[in-house]
């Protein structure tokens, strides 16, 4: 059950039997049908109660359904001032944004209250951001030093095996450490599962299949199909903040910047394609990106390298 896993009490400030219930209906309703993550439902979790409260106080009182559907523009633009007030950056105030408009819409879809208002808040604008994937040679030192901070050979190979995976077949973090043992390639390509519970396969490079068997032949928890492919040293599912630390202390040792992260292994992988001749909607296929626009990112990338490189080359641009 959903309340097994999330807290989604709600306490007298935050909405009464009416709204607390359409609230849960509502994360149920992601976690099902829409078969959103954990971190997505902790997301908008988190951002919808903390919408609920500010209106408890706004008004005066918890709020019924009613009250939801009488709320006005300015009402919507006090929340969004009140985060912005509180220090929340643009981006964070575009998701919840993102996230109360979702709940809305779910009480409209079922009939349970209806407000157009929300519909008409602009959403604050955010700085355009591209991703900043590693060089090459930086990918390739990552992914081969994965396993030199490690004292026990099997969490060594490990961790190659997950940064092999991340940048050889550009998955999510996520996506990787969802896997089950049953879940490991054996031929030239996999099945993954990705946001919206929307499968792709995505070809495996004989060097992703012999670290990830490399890992298997010697982890002390292998042997359960049904079990986690990538396990902590306690044997649970290996969690994300255990890669994004380990990446943190290659970052010192191979010098490299902030942005060495996880999910900048997947940047690394759609640019390095891309810059190679890749097709661009054979990369959306690959990252599983609903959008083409989304891909299109990486082509700002690649314009810019190619914009730096002419002015380093070209005699007018020293």
């Amino acid at each position: 059950m959903l309340e097994d896993r999330f807290d989604i009490s709600l306490d007298p400030t935050a909405g009464e039997g009416d709204v607390a219930d359409c609230f849960r209906g509502f994360l149920e309703w992601l976690r099902v049908e829409r078969r959103y993550s954990d971190l997505t439902l902790e997301a908008y979790q988190a951002d919808v109660s903390r919408f609920l409260h500010f209106i408890s106080e706004h008004l005066g009182g918890p709020p019924r359904l009613t009250d939801l559907e009488e709320l006005r523009l300015m009402d919507f633009r006090a929340w969004l001032s009140s985060l912005a007030t509180d220090g929340i950056s643009a981006t964070s105030r575009a998701r919840k944004l993102s996230a109360v408009r979702g709940f809305f819409r779910y009480l409209a879809k079922k009939g349970l209250a209806k407000n157009d208002h929300i519909t008409l808040v602009r959403s604050p604008k955010t700085p355009h951001a591209i991703p900043k994937p590693l060089s090459v040679p930086d990918a390739e030192n990552l992914v081969e030093a994965a396993g030199e901070m490690e004292d026990e050979p099997w969490v060594a190979k490990r961790n190659i095996a997950i940064l092999t995976l991340l940048y050889g077949c550009g998955l999510r973090i996520g996506e990787a450490l969802g896997l089950d043992e049953r879940d490991a390639p054996t031929g030239d390509s996999m099945r993954i599962t990705g946001k919206g519970g929307k499968d792709r396969f995505v070809p495996v490079l004989p060097v992703v299949r012999d670290a990830l068997e490399d890992y298997l032949r010697i982890s002390p928890f292998a042997g359960d199909p049904d079990g986690p492919l990538f396990r902590g040293k306690r044997g649970r599912r290996l969690r994300r903040d255990a890669v994004s630390k380990a990446i943190q202390s290659l970052r010192g040792v191979l010098g490299l910047p902030d942005t060495a992260t996880p999910h900048a292994l997947r940047h690394s992988f759609a640019t390095h394609l891309l810059a190679a001749g890749g097709d661009l909607r054979a990369i959306q296929e690959l990252l599983g990106h609903a959008s083409l626009s989304t891909t299109q990112r990486y082509t700002e990338v690649d314009t810019a390298k190619l914009l730096s490189e002419y002015a380093k080359a070209h005699p007018r641009g020293r």
